[in-house]
């Protein structure tokens, strides 16, 4: 049986890592040049994994140290591109 009290609770993630973002653009948008402004002094890494007449899409990795910092890249990728996930 489930305890629906654990489906609620956060996964137990070891920080510092790396952490993947799924990240879509208009087709000509330069996502290198965002990523290196948005990323100064991180370490990271990003290949194209898709692309269409309209969008591409980006396998984003950086490394980040804790969930804020996590958090907070993903917000300002949500600025600036089409969808993250």
């Amino acid at each position: 049986m489930v305890n629906l009290s654990e489906l609620n609770e956060e996964p137990i993630i070891e920080y510092p890592l790396f952490w993947d973002y799924k990240v879509i653009f208009e087709k000509d948008i330069k996502a290198e040049k965002i990523f290196e402004e948005l990323l100064i002094n991180k370490d990271f890494k990003y290949e194209l994994s898709n692309s269409n007449k309209k969008y591409k899409s980006y396998l984003l990795s950086v490394k980040v140290n804790d969930k804020n910092e996590r958090l907070e890249i993903f917000e300002q990728l949500k600025i600036k591109s089409k969808f993250v996930l």
